[in-house]
């Protein structure tokens, strides 16, 4: 497994999200592998960026290779990652990892035992890597970051995104065909 570096994220959204899936994320040492993902792009009207910028969306417009965090309904984090061009505003939201390290952690974060739901949903996986507002704008190359090449070929799927209510026809919305820790069926 290789690092991902900002030259992955340089891409269009399209192109990197579905190769994220099987990629390895850890924040602060913690994390497992990536497993569901949807993508956000400039003209669609689902995306926070699609008015243009706000304080609250301004590193979707920054550098590719940086995290997106907002809130979630003022109650969940939820974590993007930037893609494309600066200025261009487009990034890929987390969906769920299958937990691989730092599991006691996420468990004690969680307050959960069920392996399967630790990660499975964007809020409930930033709740189990401890990623907060804190990490906006931070560059996903350094720690407390690590983004690691799948180990091998993965099977994506594809559907339609969930949890929106503009563009819900779009299949944006990517994951490990088969996995037990997507937050929904594909």
């Amino acid at each position: 497994m290789t690092a991902l570096t900002r030259d992955f994220f340089a891409r269009s959204v399209h192109e990197v999200a579905p190769e994220l899936v099987g990629c390895t994320l850890l924040v602060d040492g913690v994390g497992g592998r990536i497993i569901e993902v949807e993508a956000y792009a400039p003209d669609d009207a689902a995306s926070h960026s699609f008015r243009g910028p706000t304080p609250r969306n301004r590193a979707m417009f920054g550098p590719s290779g940086h995290a997106y965090v907002y809130r979630s309904y003022g109650v969940h984090w939820c974590l993007n990652l930037v893609c494309g061009s600066e200025g261009r505003a487009e990034a890929v939201l987390l969906r769920a990892l299958e937990p691989t390290s730092g599991v006691e952690r996420m468990r004690e974060r969680r307050k959960l035992d069920s392996e399967r739901l630790l990660c499975a949903g964007p809020g409930r996986l930033c709740q189990a890597l401890g990623v907060t507002g804190a990490h906006d704008g931070l560059p996903l190359d350094r720690p407390p970051f690590e983004l690691r090449s799948a180990e091998h070929a993965v099977e994506v799927a594809r559907g339609r995104r969930v949890g929106i209510t503009r563009e819900t026809e779009l299949p944006w919305r990517y994951g490990l065909a088969g996995s037990r820790f997507l937050s929904r069926g594909l």
